[in-house]
């Protein structure tokens, strides 16, 4: 079977951790198996918790639905389901900062009102 070198630079514990991962296989389950646990918490490809930003090379990751098309266009990526598909280096980023760039728009539009019915808002 074919393996390929998955580099994940760890920002947050100043670390950088390269293992070869099967071809097709997830690279955070792969880590995982491999006795290198990366961050994350869903594992469905729906929160920010596994973010990372692609330095060098590409990812399959069709499952993200964490990430709209154009954040994955500015090379962000989900480790829970990202495939491995050929050599990778990637970087952890701040759960924080990913979910605003995926959801931020969405808040911060007008007020939260409680107690109406649907039919009389």
């Amino acid at each position: 079977m074919r393996t390929y070198p998955i580099t994940v630079h760890w920002r947050q514990e100043n670390r950088t951790i390269q293992l070869d991962v099967p071809e097709g296989e997830y690279i955070l389950r792969s880590f995982e198996q491999q006795g290198e646990p990366l961050p994350f918490s869903c594992r469905n490809g729906c929160c920010t918790a596994c973010a990372v930003r692609v330095i060098d090379g590409s990812i399959d990751q069709r499952e993200a639905l964490g990430l709209s098309r154009e954040v994955r266009g500015q090379g962000y990526g989900l480790l829970c389901v990202a495939r491995a598909t050929g050599p990778l280096e990637v970087e952890t980023q701040d759960e924080d900062e990913v979910y605003d760039l995926q959801f931020g728009r969405f808040f911060g539009r007008g007020t939260v009102r409680a107690g109406l019915p649907l039919d009389e808002e």
